[in-house]
């Protein structure tokens, strides 16, 4: 008996012993079965064992090559390894003394959406906010090639290192909780190209854009009054992502910051620099809806009219490089701060990828651009950019202009397209001398003028009053 007993406790210190030895590796929950790494890259992949100062082993099967690293005082560890061309599905063995493996590992296009409730809205719609076309879309999404991530929802005042959330295939199981403007950007992207894609979905309804930078990125704005929340979202639901590896990112946000919009010319693009600045991947493309009209109910003021906030998203473009906006003027809803186009939303940020960052021609990326005005007489001619063959209303009449002189008194304008409707002739009865044109510069409006590709104006003025 007193043998038995003996043998039952030196057995159970083995395994006590054994356990101890043996190192224990974990992965952030977006390093797992299902992932898309991005293509002909250097990505890192990250962990932690159990012991400092561990030999920790990656082997990616589709090269059979083995990258080694050791962890530090805390056990974490991060490596780079190198990806080939779109394909799959391969595994990565990660080893520490156990052996971890990730399987279905797909090799492809992987971007980033964020923002707030309008990315935030689903493809099956939440709540009374249904989405276009959302039954036909689930019903055909079945997709092993494109992988979705969402973020779960997080607010902490301290950068966290890890997130809930799993990678699932498109499916019609699947999709309809997962962004629909990621989704339908995701599907057209590998509808043209044919290359995997994975779309990681971080974003949070009602939020504003100081609440998505770093400590670092807001803090020469902080004790500013228009500023709330500053990096909340960015510590809970961003943090743990950066330093994933992505081609770029799309961003639809802006409706909390509609009053403060000559302040979001400079938070957003310091937005962008923060995050490329975390990243470390240089300049990826960064990619961004404009907010569509809505009535906000707060009068005609500088900084309460939404269209100020549309006019500070374009000025963005000037000073955000590697940058371009997605225009929504005609899809905007009075009766509600969600549009249900979102299809339309996610292939107009497809063409911006398609023509921008993957270099496919003979289309518009985005729609057109006021360029600049030239007075003759009581006309003003304004000029586009990204027009492609041409302007069009598609046969409605061409409305929203308004023209004003020196008093700065606006009155609705007559307009009509100039020659080979490369141009727009505005003028008004009561203005003899126009100086000054608006299209489209309301809280809400519909708008109507369009390039020959279908793709909308965004509201502008010519001047700064």
């Amino acid at each position: 008996m007193k043998r038995s007993c003996f043998i039952i406790v030196l057995f159970v210190s083995f395994l006590l012993w054994a356990g101890g030895v043996q190192a224990r590796i974990t992965l952030p929950s977006f390093f797992s079965d299902g992932m898309v790494l991005q293509q002909q890259s250097s990505v890192a992949i990250w962990g932690n064992s159990d012991r400092k100062q561990q030999k920790v082993t990656v082997k990616t099967s589709w090269n059979n090559k083995k990258y080694t690293v050791t962890t530090d005082e805390s056990g974490s560890w991060k490596v780079k390894v190198e990806t080939p061309v779109y394909g799959g599905p391969y595994h990565i063995e990660v080893n520490d003394g156990e052996t971890v493996r990730i399987n279905d590992v797909l090799i492809g296009e992987v971007w980033l959406c964020s923002g707030q409730s309008n990315m935030d809205m689903r493809v099956g719609g939440r709540y009374s906010d249904p989405v276009m076309g959302s039954l036909d879309a689930i019903v055909t999404s079945g997709n092993p090639e494109i992988r979705m991530f969402t973020v779960a929802s997080k607010m902490t005042s301290e950068p966290l290192t890890d997130c809930k959330g799993e990678w699932q295939e498109a499916s019609s199981e699947t999709v309809p909780e997962f962004s629909a403007a990621g989704y339908f950007f995701a599907r057209k992207l590998n509808q043209v190209l044919g290359i995997p894609v994975g779309i990681i979905h971080a974003s949070y309804g009602g939020s504003r854009v100081e609440a998505w930078m770093s400590k670092e990125g807001v803090a020469p704005y902080k004790d500013l009054p228009d500023v709330h929340n500053a990096s909340i979202l960015y510590n809970g639901m961003l943090s743990p992502v950066v330093g994933y590896g992505i081609r770029g990112c799309l961003w639809y946000q802006g409706e909390a910051n509609v009053d403060a919009p000559d302040l979001y010319t400079q938070l957003f693009p310091s937005l962008v620099s923060d995050w490329r600045k975390q990243w470390g991947i240089g300049e990826f493309p960064f990619y961004y809806a404009q907010i569509a009209p809505f009535n906000y109910n707060k009068g005609e003021g500088k900084g309460k009219n939404s269209a100020y906030l549309r006019e500070a998203q374009v000025k963005c473009l000037h000073l955000i490089p590697s940058s371009d906006v997605v225009v929504l003027t005609d899809v905007g809803d009075d009766r509600t701060i969600h549009p249900m186009e979102k299809e339309t939303v996610g292939n107009r940020f497809a063409y911006l990828a398609l023509g921008r960052t993957y270099g496919k021609k003979g289309f518009p990326a985005t729609g057109p651009l006021y360029k600049s005005m030239q007075t003759e007489g009581n006309k003003i001619i304004l000029s586009f950019d990204e027009m492609g063959k041409g302007l069009t209303t598609y046969r409605q009449p061409l409305n929203g202009f308004e023209v004003a002189g020196e008093d700065r008194v606006f009155h609705p304008a007559h307009a009509r397209f100039g020659k080979d409707a490369q141009t727009v002739i505005v003028s008004s009865p009561e203005v003899e001398q126009p100086v000054a044109v608006r299209y489209a510069f309301k809280d809400y409006v519909k708008g109507c003028l369009y390039n020959m590709s279908g793709l909308p104006a965004s509201s502008f003025r010519t001047d700064n009053w």
